[in-house]
């Protein structure tokens, strides 16, 4: 698989979730009642890291987005969320893989009603530049708040045991969604440290791509920022099942300079 198409696995792995995300609603704090073994897991990690009702009390955040190819190409962003109503934006000050036919820094949004583009301060209304905004705003943010919105209703657990990996103890839960329809969604593989309650790992599919059959490898360290644990760095690359990766050179994301509550308001997300 070359660089680009993995790429744009990792940008599509979110996107059936982040299309339904705004159907429901979000669980304000861990609940007390646990539906099986791995929804208990996956509470008590978002317990550990901080629940969707902390983050949301911080209002907004702004970050820088690095995202790197084995090749090289190399994204920069900065990008600026208002957790109530999910409204987003990135201006890109080096973009070689995302819309790359534009020369110099571009913008993008989404102001709760519309996705938008900019660039060299002008707007820009062709239709595939657009697409590719309405993909990445959405799936940035769900990237950003998905271990929160693991408690989401239409998400299902299935404690899959233990294993020992680099002598390190985990429990195994795997992850799926049913949002009521038929069309296939993605499936994880939470690696929950036993010690740190934290996911080290987890495996990951492609249902936009067909790739259900051979899963992603995530490698995740965090950084305490405020009261969260908040993923920070993470690499990945193609796996098996049972966690063993190939020899494929990894593909690399960080987010930096993490602050909250900026003070962001909407009209900061207007075109």
């Amino acid at each position: 698989m070359n660089y680009k198409i993995s790429s744009l696995i990792f940008l599509s792995i979110l996107t059936f979730s982040c299309k339904n995300d705004k159907k429901v609603q979000h669980e304000e704090t861990v609940t007390s009642t646990y539906k099986n073994k791995g929804h208990e897991l996956v509470s008590k990690m978002i317990e550990k890291v901080g629940d969707y009702k902390t983050l949301r009390n911080k209002k907004d955040v702004v970050y820088t987005y690095t995202y790197q190819t084995p090749d090289g190409k190399t994204d920069i962003t900065t990008e600026k969320y208002i957790f109530d109503g999910e409204l987003s934006y990135g201006k890109y000050e080096k973009h070689q893989r995302t819309l790359s036919n534009f020369d110099g820094p571009i913008e993008q949004g989404y102001n709760g009603q519309e996705y938008w583009l900019k660039h060299n301060g002008n707007i820009i209304e062709d239709s595939v530049a657009l697409k590719r905004v309405a993909f990445n705003r959405p799936t940035n943010f769900y990237w950003f708040t998905m271990f929160q919105k693991l408690l989401d209703p239409g998400v299902t657990y299935e404690y899959l045991g233990e294993k020992t990996v680099d002598d390190k103890n985990y429990d195994i839960v795997k992850v799926s969604f049913d949002f009521g329809n038929s069309k296939p969604t993605d499936i994880y593989q939470l690696y929950i440290n036993k010690n740190t309650m934290l996911v080290d790992q987890f495996l990951f599919t492609v249902a936009d791509f067909g790739a259900m059959e051979t899963p992603n490898l995530m490698v995740l360290e965090y950084e305490k920022v405020d009261d969260m644990l908040i993923p920070t760095k993470r690499q990945y690359k193609k796996s098996t099942w049972n966690a063993d990766v190939t020899d494929a050179p990894w593909i690399r994301v960080n987010w930096s300079n993490i602050k909250f509550d900026n003070g962001l308001r909407p009209i900061d997300f207007q075109k």
